[in-house]
């Protein structure tokens, strides 16, 4: 128990230090993402975000396979990830399987992948949803009423971070924060494939060592990624660096 709050305390410390002037939004997403799969009886985590026109993207996913199923969704507007921000309420599977019928395109996919259950949380403030946290399952069941509430609190204080004050009172601020965030996320995809080139590592692989490179260095995530993408920072560089921390 006291080894499970100090993790918990760690996570929401790991937030928080997100959550300064001028804070990497992308950073500060992945870090939530992180946490749930560390804290929470969850194989998998992905967030996606609402942008400017109301459509949803993904921000940040904890592995590869978890990109492709959220995108997945999202092409073809079905799953519990659109229906939760949607609706802005908790949608809470215990057995993909059983509620094939309700989204059969994503049922299989997500059979594909090897996920079974998913619980999809609503990023909410007030009465505005700007995303969802969706948690994956290599098992059938329901989280416990503590990771679920451990979940959404974790969920919450993102989305403070990302609406902030000011943010709250000019819709201009957030379509502009969102919009950064968004270019963010594709500037990280393309470094993270220079990376798994380079080094002919997965793309998993690729984002620890593109992130661990941008931490180590007291970097933002997007910069790192941008000069890798650009070619002002060698792949072999990153790689090496990552993998002299390691050893």
């Amino acid at each position: 128990m006291v080894a499970r709050e100090r993790q918990v305390t760690h996570a929401f410390v790991a937030l928080a230090d997100t959550l300064v002037d001028d804070y990497d939004v992308a950073d500060l997403l992945h870090t939530l993402v992180q946490q749930c799969v560390e804290l929470l009886d969850v194989a998998a985590a992905g967030l996606t975000l609402g942008d400017q026109r109301g459509s949803l993207q993904v921000l940040a996913s904890s592995t590869e396979q978890t990109r492709l199923l959220e995108l997945f969704q999202l092409d073809t507007d079905e799953g519990p990830c659109v229906e939760c921000f949607t609706t802005g309420t908790p949608v809470l599977v215990a057995d993909i399987a059983a509620q094939a019928e309700r989204w059969p395109r994503f049922a299989d996919k997500a059979a594909d992948h090897g996920f079974v259950s998913v619980h999809a949380l609503p990023m909410r403030l007030r009465k505005q949803t700007i995303g969802a946290l969706n948690l994956f399952g290599h098992k059938t069941g329901e989280l416990s009423d503590d990771d679920l509430r451990l979940a959404q609190a974790l969920a919450d204080t993102a989305t403070i971070g990302i609406l902030q004050e000011r943010a709250i009172r000019s819709r201009d601020t957030l379509a502009e924060q969102l919009q950064i965030a968004l270019n963010s996320r594709v500037i990280i995809e393309q470094a993270k494939g220079v990376l798994a080139e380079h080094g002919r590592i997965d793309m998993n692989e690729a984002f620890v060592a593109l992130r661990s490179y941008a931490r180590s260095t007291n970097a933002r995530l997007s910069d790192v990624a941008r000069e890798l993408v650009e070619r002002a920072l060698n792949a072999a560089t990153v790689l090496a660096w990552t993998a002299d921390k390691r050893s």
